[in-house]
């Protein structure tokens, strides 16, 4: 069984930067398709960014310059680097797992929050 955990989120101040971490366990983290999610309030929860086995990356347009996606097949972790955050970042923040490109995302971490003060 995968688990996943999070790490790193809190309150910083607009333009700030943020790293949050996600480990993985219970499997070869290697294969996996990783991403990160986040949610608000009454909206639905969407794709930040995502990474493959063999790195490839993806961003929602919203992010694309300012965050980061990165995996460390060593230390069976994902991380995202935000940079130039703004309130609309504010969020829950989730780290996801998958191992087929055509499947639904299977494992969940708990979340993190990240709070953007202006």
């Amino acid at each position: 069984q995968v688990e996943l955990s999070e790490a790193g989120g809190g309150l910083v101040q607009a333009g700030a930067s943020l790293r949050l971490s996600c480990a993985f366990s219970g499997r070869t983290f290697s294969t996996y398709i990783m991403a990160w999610f986040r949610q608000t309030p009454g909206k639905q929860r969407e794709l930040v960014a995502a990474i493959s086995p063999g790195s490839s990356t993806n961003y929602a347009d919203s992010v694309k310059g300012r965050f980061t996606i990165s995996r460390d097949n060593a230390k069976n972790t994902i991380y995202l680097q935000m940079t130039s955050l703004n309130a609309e970042d504010a969020a829950v923040y989730y780290c996801a797992a998958k191992r087929s490109p055509t499947e639904a995302y299977d494992y969940w971490g708990q979340g993190t929050q990240v709070t953007v003060s202006s």
